[in-house]
């Protein structure tokens, strides 16, 4: 997310500061520095990762006799205090990238592991192949091998405010989609968002859907202006010009435009929350999606509330300077997680330390 020029709340932050500060304050589990996992449970999270990093990360785990367990097993644990035993760890897949399909789906299956993956249902149809199809994720799901759970309707980036934070240049196309704010009506069925054409663009400071930002719409004219100038100019090549961001930056200043109100962003956050379980449950024929991560950690207080009134079980946020670690008694709606590199950290044979982890 772009954050240039406007303060972030702290609970959104992330980057090598944050993890620092992680490691300063004693938020990172003790196993990750040679000492033990205790009663404890980890909870590793991956995204689209390549075959030649996954696999020896699951592979470190069978061959040291881990037992992976699902987000039920967890909710068992944090709110009834039933242990799932030890050398339990938990393997979380956010997103539903088409590469869980093709090289983790495989894999878990060939070692015996299980794992959570957060789907987006609202991506699953993505029509270039980005994101697992339905068919796929309904043939993961009834193996056994996956256990499919919620994170959101869409996975929604928005506009929080005014502030002009940077512009669509030629190198937005290497952003994840993820990361591409939203630009059409709430209330506009299928959503649009900001694409890589749209060279020139303004974009404001952006943040998670599931903050607690209100959404602010840009009234266009700002756009219009800035992508005139660009294609006037010849398109990717403005942007070779030293003074590009001095020219852009006066055509979109005073920008303008309008914030929904909290009635409307709190009908859009239920929505997104609801529906995610509602449409998973009815694609893949279950009543087993009650678990729910949100996209990039993020739930503000609005959204804590939300996620009890639309049927969830338990929820992955980030709670800043808590424990990146699952016990017993933890505030079931912001469970914290690891990032999957830390696997080897685990203890085993070959083990390594956190200082000696690499993506």
């Amino acid at each position: 997310m772009l954050r240039s020029g406007v303060p972030v709340p702290f609970a959104e932050r992330g980057g090598a500061m944050r993890g620092l500060l992680d490691v300063a304050t004693g938020c990172y589990p003790a196993f990750l520095f040679g000492g033990s996992v205790g009663t404890q449970v980890p909870v590793f999270h991956f995204h689209d990762e390549p075959r030649d990093w996954l696999e020896p990360r699951l592979h470190y785990l069978a061959d040291n006799g881990y037992r992976t367990i699902t987000c039920d097993e967890i909710a068992r644990f944090v709110i009834d205090g039933v242990s799932p035993g030890p050398r339990a760890v938990a393997l979380t897949f956010d997103d539903a990238w088409a590469g869980v399909w093709s090289t983790a789906f495989p894999l878990l299956r060939q070692l015996g592991l299980r794992a959570t993956v957060f789907a987006i249902p609202g991506r699953v149809n993505d029509a270039d192949g980005r994101f697992v199809t339905w068919p796929q994720l309904r043939a993961m799901c009834a193996s056994g091998v996956l256990d499919v759970q919620s994170h959101t309707r869409w996975h929604l980036m928005i506009f929080a405010t005014a502030t002009v934070a940077g512009f669509v240049t030629p190198t937005y196309v290497a952003e994840s989609i993820l990361n591409r704010p939203l630009i059409s009506s709430t209330t506009a069925g299928t959503p649009r968002f900001l694409q890589p054409d749209a060279l020139g663009a303004p974009l404001f400071l952006r943040r998670s859907r599931m903050s607690d930002a209100r959404r602010f719409l840009p009234d266009g004219r700002a756009e219009d202006r800035c992508r005139d100038i660009v294609a006037k100019a010849g398109g990717a090549v403005f942007f070779a010009r030293p003074d590009w961001r001095a020219v852009l930056t006066r055509a979109a200043a005073g920008a303008t435009g309008t914030y929904e109100s909290d009635d409307e962003r709190a009908a859009v956050m239920r929505d997104e929350l609801s529906r995610g379980r509602e449409e998973l449950n009815a694609g893949l024929g279950v009543d087993s999606v009650k678990h729910v991560a949100l996209p990039w950690g993020i739930a503000g207080t609005l959204a804590s509330r939300l996620i009890a009134d639309t049927g969830h079980i338990t929820a992955f946020a980030e709670r800043p300077l808590r424990r990146r670690a699952v016990r017993a008694g933890d505030d079931r709606f912001r469970l914290m997680r690891l990032n999957g590199k830390f696997v080897t950290c685990l203890p085993g044979r070959a083990r390594q330390w956190f200082f000696t982890t690499v993506r």
